[in-house]
């Protein structure tokens, strides 16, 4: 398929910037926000019956005025079935420092530690032209976090590597402590980083640091939601992805076969195989959350379609056509027009399916980006 195929007009005023959430004003006139993370609308759509849903239904069967919300996805599942499920963790990737000599303010993106004993970490630094081998960053003026350049990687990418001598787990709780919650681009040109997003932009089963950016159609579930499906009697398959950057990656090339996905970080346990397995070998529901974990698995299935153990990295790049192996179901989120994420949905739920639902969700007002809705592709 070819990139245009993909593209679409997305209007500002339908890029989510926050969660679902309810503001209140106090008494002193600060405004308070509880978030409901699984209040975020979700569409479901049918591959077999090239159907749509977007509504709640009434009691006759028929269409209300009313959206379905993401609280509704115990509705489509029984027991037996399996959400594998990404527990991958963000770290607070997104720094602030000021260059030696001309204290020029240098945003800095940690991308991966290289080498623990070291200090060196591979990042990303804005505006790139100002930094160069040997030049020093200063992270925090009351303290000694400093860190030098030794390296140029990419255009944008560097080597950095700190010169903090003590414990690395102190360095790390340092090192953390002045950063904020890598969010999207998208997001950040619009409105600066709260508090708040450090929670927000976490998945509530997040277990191993490594991440750069959430996985987003993670973000939408509730402690209670999870809770309502465990006592449903739906299973949890847990797999790790540490989600990069390479899905924002823009494509350059009309031709996709041609575009190449920067690679990511992946593991997938003896007992993530066996949930997942065990459900798909009894016929059960077997539904990856999120297009992260769906590469991953897709990495990871055999020839007979079942999931096997995986260590190491994946840089697959799912388009249409493609033949999945393991998942029968897919939640994803609503993506930005030419991404990589739109064109896995598209191969998953086939292409006409899917840009009809992502006309539906423009027409609608539905939310895009990871804080965005969500949709449920089901195999019926």
């Amino acid at each position: 398929m070819k990139l245009s195929q993909f593209k679409f007009k997305l209007p500002e005023s339908q890029v989510a910037l926050e969660p679902p959430h309810r503001a209140f004003t106090n008494e002193d006139g600060t405004v308070e926000k509880v978030y409901h993370r699984d209040e975020c609308r979700l569409m479901v759509l049918h591959r077999k019956s090239q159907t749509i849903d977007m509504f709640e239904k009434d009691e006759e069967g028929k269409d209300t005025d009313q959206f379905l919300t993401f609280r509704r996805l115990i509705d489509y599942f029984d027991e037996g079935d399996v959400l594998i499920l990404n527990d991958t963790k963000v770290f607070p990737a997104r720094l602030f420092g000021t260059k030696e000599k001309t204290d020029a303010k240098i945003e800095v993106f940690l991308l991966r530690e290289l080498n623990e004993e070291l200090r060196l970490w591979d990042v990303l630094v804005e505006p790139a032209r100002k930094i160069r081998i040997g030049n020093k960053l200063f992270f925090d003026e009351e303290g000694p976090m400093v860190a030098e350049v030794i390296d140029n990687t990419t255009s944008r990418g560097r080597t950095l590597r700190f010169l903090y001598d003590c414990p690395h787990d102190e360095f790390k709780r340092e090192l953390f402590s002045l950063g904020s919650a890598p969010l999207p681009r998208y997001i950040i040109d619009r409105r600066e980083p709260s508090p708040d997003d450090m929670e927000n932009f976490q998945t509530i089963y997040a277990r191993h640091e490594g991440a750069v950016t959430a996985p987003a159609s993670g973000l939408h579930f509730s402690r209670e939601l999870l809770k309502r499906l465990e006592i449903r009697g739906v299973n949890f398959s847990f797999i790790t992805v540490h989600c990069g950057l390479g899905c924002f990656d823009p494509i350059e090339v009309e031709d996709l076969t041609k575009h190449k996905m920067s690679s990511e970080q992946m593991i997938v346990g003896s007992e993530a195989c066996e949930i997942a397995n065990q459900a798909k070998a009894s016929g059960h529901r077997v539904c990856a959350v999120g297009v992260s974990t769906m590469r991953a698995t897709e990495t990871a299935v055999g020839t007979d379609g079942m999931l096997k153990e995986f260590d190491g990295w994946t840089n697959k790049f799912i388009f249409p056509p493609y033949e999945f192996g393991l998942a029968d179901s897919l939640i994803a989120n609503f993506y930005h027009s030419e991404s990589t994420m739109v064109m896995a949905t598209a191969a998953f739920g086939g292409y006409d399916l899917v840009m009809e639902a992502y006309k539906k969700a423009l027409d609608n007002g539905y939310m895009f980006g990871c804080y965005g809705d969500a949709m449920l592709i089901l195999d019926d």
